[in-house]
């Protein structure tokens, strides 16, 4: 790492590693884990997601209690079928190319890809280690996320953050080299090894002037995608709409929902979007993003929303006798899910990026 890239990051806390700002107020956490004698307290939240969507739930369980057509039609593959019986599944889904694969338990966009061949999608099935999703392609031109709680016994819940999320990509001048690009954008060039790993083969390419490059079809910052805070559009209209949505799972309290639509006023209106997912209780509050915070202001926005997640948790625990899962249990997911995390990543540095 370079001395400015050092003093970058050092001054810029949304450049660290997003545990470090975990740090100070992790003391407020274990504060929650004592008040309820449980170290998973959060699993509660959201009882009809596994671990309360804290980490290691799986997308087609989440797919299951949305209300019909507001997300992409999807096939769940098991990493133990054979590529003919992929084939077959596909065809009996009338599933025609480009579509998305991504992993059923994942984060961060790890090992999202667009498949555009039988080849490609061969070669994806043949490298992944666990189960996974064949996606419509959604090509509506905005993706936004939205946080969005309620307390089980009120009939109105609150939207927190409203983000538009930008794929990382580059524009081509005609002279310079795909990594040259990279490095002169200030929002891509601190994410340089992750990047690189990806399009290692591609860049040295030079690209005409004009034309777009998507560095990866995710918009996650872990990516080099770009937040733009869209809380000035937060309104009833909108709170509305999740309102529903919550009602009609039961039992989505507290998270965040990834959605691809048309524009924001048909979001509002309930028209042509698309929810990608749903982050449950560990859900990152990315809203504390792109607003100029400090980090103690931010800090102080993610300790209430902690808040708010404890809250929901006790109401469920105490009112709704929805136990908190037990410690050895606990503690035996989260380190398999941990371990799943680390493959993926490992998996996403190596697999190519059409």
């Amino acid at each position: 790492m370079s001395l400015v890239e050092f003093f970058f990051k050092f001054t810029h806390w949304e450049a660290w590693h997003y545990h470090v700002k975990y740090i100070p107020i992790a003391p407020v956490w274990l504060w929650y884990c004592a008040r309820a004698r449980s170290f998973w307290f959060f699993t509660a939240s959201n009882p009809s997601l596994t671990f309360g969507g804290f980490e290691g739930e799986g997308k087609k369980e989440m797919y299951d209690q949305l209300p019909p057509r507001s997300y992409p039609k999807s096939i769940f593959i098991s990493a133990q079928s054979g590529f003919s019986s992929v084939k077959d599944l596909l065809e009996s889904h009338c599933f025609s190319f480009p579509f998305v694969v991504k992993p059923d338990v994942g984060a961060m966009g790890l090992m999202f890809r667009i498949v555009n061949s039988e080849t490609e999608l061969k070669r994806y099935h043949n490298t992944m280690h666990a189960n996974y999703l064949v996606q419509e392609l959604i090509e509506y031109p905005l993706e936004v996320s939205v946080f969005y709680y309620r307390m089980p016994d009120a009939e109105k819940g609150r939207v927190t953050g409203f983000l538009l999320k930008q794929q990382p990509a580059v524009i081509g001048d005609g002279r310079s080299t795909l990594l040259q690009l990279i490095r002169k954008n200030k929002d891509l060039k601190y994410k340089l090894y992750e990047i690189n790993t990806r399009h290692r083969e591609r860049l040295a390419m030079i690209l005409p002037e004009g034309e777009k490059f998507i560095l990866s079809y995710a918009s996650n910052r872990s990516q080099g995608g770009k937040l733009v805070n869209l809380a000035h559009e937060i309104d009833d209209k909108l709170v509305l709409l999740f309102d529903n949505i919550s009602r009609h799972t039961k039992h989505f309290y507290y998270g965040r929902y990834d959605i691809k639509c048309n524009s924001i006023e048909d979001l509002k209106n309930g028209n042509r979007f698309s929810i990608l997912e749903y982050n449950g209780a560990g859900a990152g509050i990315q809203h504390v993003y792109g607003n100029g915070l400090t980090l103690w202001q931010a800090c102080a926005t993610i300790v209430q929303h902690w808040k708010i997640l404890f809250r929901i948790s006790a109401h469920n625990n105490k009112k709704n006798r929805i136990p908190y899962w037990e410690h050895q249990r606990g503690r035996k997911f989260l380190k398999s899910a941990m371990q799943n995390l680390q493959l993926l990543e490992k998996l996403d540095r190596e697999f190519p990026v059409s």
